[in-house]
């Protein structure tokens, strides 16, 4: 799941197309880059702080997303599952017309790969491999959702590299694995 514009796209009532900030957004992209620069501490305090201000029950494509990065700020396989577990929770209720007020491309069914491929890879971490091999098969179900190009490339090939680490069966942490810097 990526994220990087910090604007929704919205249509009005002529069918004219318009853009609306969104603060919450912005808040979320910005500890996400400090998260992405090294800055782990901020990124995760940030996110837990806006976390807090959304609920559980807020806005899914929120949710969806904070939880999508939380879960990547932990180095701990049991941590990341909680958030990665409330990241697709939020997947389901969402909707594609909320995620396309954020951006016009995105489709709710191109976030299962990522999220599935999320859960079985901290379910093979913690040498739960059937959990995570029914995970994998969900993430290879979807990835037909992966737009073309670097990201669903990017995906599709940390799927397969999962689904070869849960047929080894290998708990070892993958070096290409989001999450904080070793």
């Amino acid at each position: 799941m990526a994220t990087t514009s910090t604007t929704t796209s919205t249509t009005d009532s002529t069918g004219e197309s318009a853009t609306d900030a969104d603060p919450t957004m912005d808040a979320i992209v910005s500890a996400v880059t400090a998260g992405r620069d090294g800055d782990v501490d901020t990124a995760r305090r940030e996110l837990l702080r806006i976390w807090a201000r959304v609920g559980a029950a807020g806005d899914p494509f929120h949710r969806c997303t904070l939880a999508h990065y939380l879960a990547d700020l932990y180095d701990d396989p049991a941590e990341s599952l909680m958030w990665d577990v409330r990241a697709l929770d939020a997947a389901d209720a969402l909707t594609d017309q909320r995620a396309r007020q954020h951006d016009a491309s995105l489709h709710v069914a191109g976030f299962y790969p990522s999220l599935h491929l999320n859960l079985a890879d901290n379910f093979r971490r913690l040498g739960a491999f059937r959990a995570a091999a029914e995970h994998i098969e969900e993430a290879e179900r979807h990835t037909s959702s992966l737009p073309d190009g670097a990201y669903g490339d990017t995906i599709r090939a940390a799927v397969r590299d999962v689904g070869r680490a849960v047929a080894q069966p290998d708990t070892a942490r993958r070096a290409s694995s989001p999450g904080p810097a070793r």
